[in-house]
């Protein structure tokens, strides 16, 4: 029905298109705008036949194993490892009958401004001491519906490799957002670097530091920023999925990182968020489950070495 939609639009599209030469005189400049005026619209037809097709495919994939179409889920996510674990998702989602729509962000505002605006139904990127701060400052309405994973926060070489080398001067580069700052600085207390006031904690900034036995500068800049200037610094401090993205490998490239019994690994497991009333809607709670599926903690398991980790 769509196809012939658009088939009567464009024969519309054309008699107008002859109408309008019919009253002027027929130069090479009217053959050549109505020659673009045929090319568009053959352009806009093709294009919106793909789109259907699109469309239409999850749902006729699901109709030929005998499935009913449920709808689609729209996710925001980060790009590793987000959405590489939630394109493994969309295959196990597609034979439930549900469109999983991934759409990667790269920075760590819009996701939650996107979800809030029910734009889209959900984002995966986060963990929640961050969700909690986004609330509070934002005076968004974002809630946690399941953890699925965490990833150690570790620190990697820049233009040193060993921590005991540092001297006065050198400079070390962390997140600056709150929660990840404050992840940083405790690593790299828990490694001798610096020491933290007493009370220190998830909330922890460069003015809490109360030792500096090295005499290091710590660079504070936005998450996605910290790897890029790793030959320019003696060390980063990085998220898991920045440090993926930077090509580094928490077993092999890490100079020290947050154990898998740490409380910092159980702080900070990366959930799904949907906005506040959403938590029962039945494609998210669809995706959570599949996410949570022993299928996806294989995948997990076996494709990043050790930077990823299911949360039980």
């Amino acid at each position: 029905m769509k196809k012939k939609l658009i088939a009567g639009l464009l024969t519309t599209v054309l008699a107008l298109g002859v109408v309008t030469g019919c009253g002027s005189e027929a130069t090479s400049e009217t053959t050549a705008e109505e020659t673009t005026t045929e090319e568009t619209a053959a352009e806009t037809e093709d294009a919106a036949e793909e789109a259907t097709e699109d469309a239409e495919a999850t749902e006729e994939a699901a109709e030929s194993e005998g499935v009913e179409a449920k709808g689609t889920i729209t996710v925001a996510a980060s790009a590793t490892p987000h959405a590489e674990i939630l394109e493994e998702a969309k295959k196990i989602l597609a034979e439930q009958g549900w469109d999983l729509e991934v759409t990667v962000f790269d920075d760590y505002v819009q996701p939650n401004l996107v979800v809030e605006s029910g734009e889209f139904d959900a984002n995966y990127f986060q963990h929640v001491p961050y969700l909690d701060s986004f609330n509070e400052e934002q005076g968004t309405h974002l809630v946690n519906v399941g953890g699925i994973h965490y990833e150690p926060f570790g620190i990697y070489p820049g233009t040193k490799s060993d921590l005991t080398t540092l001297e006065e001067g050198d400079v070390i580069a962390v997140p600056n957002d709150t929660t990840n700052e404050a992840r940083a600085l405790l690593l790299l207390q828990d490694n001798g670097v610096i020491t933290l006031k007493d009370g220190a904690g998830l909330t922890a900034t460069v003015n809490d530091i109360a030792e500096n036995p090295y005499g290091i500068e710590i660079q504070e800049l936005e998450a996605a920023q910290v790897s890029r200037v790793k030959d320019e610094v003696a060390f980063v401090v990085l998220n898991g999925n920045y440090a993926l993205e930077a090509g580094f490998s928490v077993a092999k490239d890490a100079v020290a990182y947050e154990k898998s019994d740490s409380e910092a690994a159980k702080t900070y497991v990366n959930i799904i968020a949907v906005k506040e009333g959403n938590e029962e809607n039945e494609g998210v709670k669809a995706l959570v489950d599949v996410l949570k599926s022993d299928e996806i903690k294989e995948f997990i398991n076996s494709t990043y070495d050790g930077a990823v980790i299911p949360f039980e």
